[in-house]
């Protein structure tokens, strides 16, 4: 496997390859991350995997400069994973100067996550694009529990005819139903053993609806009301329509439930899609 830091070293490197799938990270990885990486694998003959921690996307309030750095660890993982390549630029290497280029991002960026977090995935698009002119790659790969950049992701492909495939991984899981995430590692024992609730909240949803409970906005406030019973700051609880992402009309049929809510000072996001009969 070999470590590479600049975009020059990278391209003379990938230049003769015939297939390249990409799976983009900001490190600090897990085992759903690893699962992006065997999803790549099936793709493609070489697999590249980037790992930047996006100073674009992070607010003047957030954890830029305390997000967790694990290189070293992380391409261990990778290693045993089987990955070929892995970037590692540093700011420099990606903004070498002033990023005063961005995309201008439709509307639901700014809905959701992008309501409390503005500017977030206009940093997140800025920072896919750039990756994906250096690499090139045929395949990339994409978790689910990012529900809302994966969606943005695919637009971002689709609207700039970019010759990619997008696929979206499986969100993985600990037993309790807390969704694997960087950020998980932020919670104290106290507050992973009531972490569960988030997903408890949306499954609850899920069944409410599929036995034939429309009424989405009452479902949406109850289900707030009782995480913040439970101590939870709730960011928002939203049923959508999981093609647009726009909020679901009754006559819907392909649903997402989308969750993002703080426990002390961590704030975990979460989603499940699923289907009903209109």
């Amino acid at each position: 496997m070999q470590i590479i830091q600049t975009v020059l070293e990278l391209r003379n490197c990938l230049k003769n390859q015939a297939s390249i799938a990409f799976v983009p990270t900001m490190g600090n990885l897990h085992a759903g991350h690893i699962h992006l990486v065997e999803i790549a694998k099936r793709h493609a003959e070489c697999v590249v995997v980037s790992i930047f921690v996006n100073p674009l996307q992070f607010g003047q309030n957030e954890d830029l400069a305390t997000y967790p750095r694990t290189l070293e660890a992380d391409c261990e993982k990778l290693k045993t994973a089987g990955v070929n390549i892995v970037f590692a630029p540093s700011a420099d290497e990606m903004y070498p100067e002033a990023q005063t280029m961005t995309i201008i991002l439709p509307p639901i960026a700014n809905d959701l996550c992008g309501a409390s977090r503005p500017g977030h995935f206009a940093g997140v698009a800025t920072v896919v694009m750039k990756l994906f002119n250096i690499v090139q790659p045929n395949v990339a790969v994409f978790g689910k529990k990012d529900f809302q950049q994966l969606f943005i992701i695919r637009e971002l492909v689709k609207q700039f005819n970019l010759p990619i495939e997008i696929i979206a991984g499986d969100t993985l899981r600990e037993a309790s139903g807390l969704a694997l995430s960087s950020r998980n590692g932020y919670l104290t024992d106290t507050q992973r053993a009531v972490a569960s609730q988030l997903n408890s909240a949306l499954r609850s949803i899920v069944i409410s609806v599929k036995n034939g409970n429309k009424d989405f906005a009452q479902l949406q406030q109850q289900a707030i009301a009782l995480l913040k019973f439970q101590g939870w700051e709730v960011d928002y609880i939203s049923i959508r329509s999981s093609t647009t992402l726009n909020p679901a009309s009754i006559n819907e049929k392909n649903l997402v439930v989308l969750v993002a809510a703080k426990i002390g000072k961590t704030r975990l996001i979460d989603n499940i899609e699923f289907c009903i009969e209109t």
